[in-house]
């Protein structure tokens, strides 16, 4: 249960506290709950969605995507904008690209990919609203915490001592693949368009995590946080696309 609450303070704004200082153990068994935790989070903007009711889409998108935001605190976005800042700054060079991304400060490339991605989103997320499929809130979220222990698992750890160490050091591996397949299982309920949003997810995770071992031999708290907005924007951008 520690885990579980690790898990849910570090990836959400969630009032929750732990009962004293978890041990490395108790925060690298935290990944194994990142996907239930994405799929609170999407049964959370699910049911603003059914409280919205008849709320036009448009605005229902806007509020949604707020909330889909704030409920994570903007972590996320705030790797991909070091992310961002770091690949196109650090002209394929890997230190570079690692110093640049240690900046706490955004300049005019994260602005830019941000505003872009918070724009795909939000034109996606209108378009299923539109459609009647806000189902669909439960699976993304869900979706796009599953990939960061899938990543930790299969990429080297780039960033000694940082925030994901820990994480990476006690990752219970064995354990891992049981309950990534399990949730599996549980998205493929979804049919027809849960199978696109797992294909979809994992085109995008081969190609990130090529890119990450060409530039920095591996990954870091940043570049995973990336994935992570990444992956959803992608996943609903190919939902919104096929209906």
């Amino acid at each position: 249960m520690i885990a579980l609450l690790i898990a849910l303070q570090f990836l959400t704004r969630l009032p929750v506290s732990l009962p004293g200082m978890p041990t490395p153990e108790q925060v690298g068994r935290s990944l194994l709950w990142y996907p239930l935790v994405g799929l609170l989070l999407g049964l959370l903007l699910w049911g603003a969605h059914l409280l919205l009711g008849q709320t036009p889409a448009v605005l229902q998108a806007a509020i949604i995507l707020a909330l889909w935001v704030g409920l994570s605190g903007g972590l996320h976005l705030d790797g991909l904008a070091d992310t961002a800042d770091a690949w196109v700054g650090g002209f394929a060079d890997r230190e570079r690209t690692l110093a640049i991304m240690k900046d706490p400060r955004s300049g005019p490339i994260a602005v830019v990919v941000l505003v872009l991605l918070l724009l795909l989103k939000f034109a996606a997320l209108f378009t299923l609203l539109q459609a009647g499929q806000g189902i669909y809130l439960l699976l993304l979220p869900w979706l796009g915490r599953s990939l960061l222990p899938l990543l930790l698992a299969t990429t080297p750890y780039v960033r000694v001592g940082g925030l994901g160490q820990a994480l990476v050091d006690h990752l219970p591996r064995g354990q891992l693949p049981w309950v990534l397949g399990v949730h599996l299982l549980g998205m493929l309920l979804f049919g027809w368009m849960g199978l696109l949003a797992l294909a979809t997810a994992l085109l995008l995770f081969i190609w990130l995590r090529r890119a990450l071992l060409r530039r920095l031999g591996g990954t870091t708290g940043d570049t995973a946080g990336a994935l992570v907005e990444l992956g959803e924007c992608a996943v609903l951008l190919a939902l919104a696309l096929s209906l």
